[in-house]
């Protein structure tokens, strides 16, 4: 349990791996925040009623939005660091358990 707890904090506190967040991030939701806060600050109507709606939408329970966070932090990561074998080799090695345990139980689902 301590080397799993261990290898997942290194896995998230990977700086590389925060700087994809945080691009990704802002990809999905940050350009939001800034249309509310200067359409706000600066009187723009469309800017504040475009930012509040997107903001609407992130906060509805069937938003993708994490999901689509997560990929695009992934992509960016294989992109501008091909050489972090580290963290792919931890995100490869955990598909892999989640490939095998959706194989285990879609065949305890057949017996």
């Amino acid at each position: 349990m301590k080397r799993t707890m261990k290898k997942i904090i290194q896995f998230i506190a990977n700086p590389r791996l925060l700087l994809c967040y945080g691009m990704a991030w802002f990809i999905t939701n940050g350009w939001s925040y800034v249309f509310f806060v200067l359409g706000s600050a600066l009187g723009i109507g469309w800017m504040t009623a475009v930012g509040s709606a997107y903001l609407a939408f992130l906060w509805l329970p069937i938003s993708p939005e994490k999901i689509v966070t997560l990929a695009i932090t992934i992509a960016l990561l294989r992109w501008l660091f091909p050489n972090d074998q580290k963290t792919l080799a931890i995100m490869k090695e955990s598909y892999a358990k989640l490939k095998a345990a959706l194989k285990r139980k879609k065949e305890s689902k057949k017996k």
